[in-house]
């Protein structure tokens, strides 16, 4: 079973390589960008299954898991998130992904997640999928959400921050993590996105 996991945070990719190698005896490969992932499938074949982590540089949304599906020639090519959603992981398995798997997974869920997509299965936790809501605002600390109705508010930061009594340097810092989570490309984004998802 050959296995490539594409992702930029390197403890990441190398702690779920480590243990596959274990649980799976698997044969893993590991690189940090889709780039690399793409070079790595055109040069030494395709792998039986590719994680592909979905905020990673090249990915471009789901365009990196079409690309990737087209490199790896239609063989299982999974999300790996750590923003876990139901609809990024809806809009991820409609675009071809064999499954979608958040980072948090337990170990030995991780490994049965593995081997189910291997085996042509399609994957998703079942927990998240089933709910009926959008679970994206329990992503966001408290703190992170009151920056977002901030933001929703047409606020700067310095606005923000007198409002909840906090350094304009720290709005900036749960400005910029919760656009990560939230996949927006910047805060007019991120409060079209809440305002969406019924967030604030």
């Amino acid at each position: 079973m050959r296995i490539l996991i594409a992702d930029d945070h390197g403890l990441v990719r190398e702690a779920i390589a480590a243990l596959l190698k274990v649980e799976s005896e698997a044969e893993v490969d590991t690189v940090g960008s889709l780039p690399e992932a793409i070079d790595q499938v055109k040069g030494t074949g395709t792998y039986d299954l590719v994680l592909l982590d979905y905020n990673m540089p090249g990915m471009n949304g789901l365009d990196g898991l079409t690309e990737m599906r087209d490199v790896n020639e239609e063989r299982p090519v999974a999300i790996l998130s750590g923003t876990t959603t139901r609809v990024l992981a809806e809009e991820a398995i409609a675009a071809g992904a064999s499954g979608f798997v958040p980072k948090t997974l337990a170990s030995k869920s991780m490994v049965a997640a593995v081997r189910f997509m291997v085996e042509g299965e399609v994957y998703a936790p079942f927990d998240f999928m089933q709910q009926k809501t959008d679970p994206g605002s329990s992503l966001l600390t408290n703190r992170e959400l009151d920056v977002l109705n901030g933001i929703c508010r047409g606020q700067s930061n310095k606005e923000i921050a007198r409002d909840y009594g906090l350094h304009e340097a720290t709005v900036k810092l749960h400005a910029k993590t919760l656009c990560r989570k939230l996949n927006a490309r910047n805060r007019t984004h991120a409060a079209m996105i809440a305002r969406d998802r019924n967030m604030v």
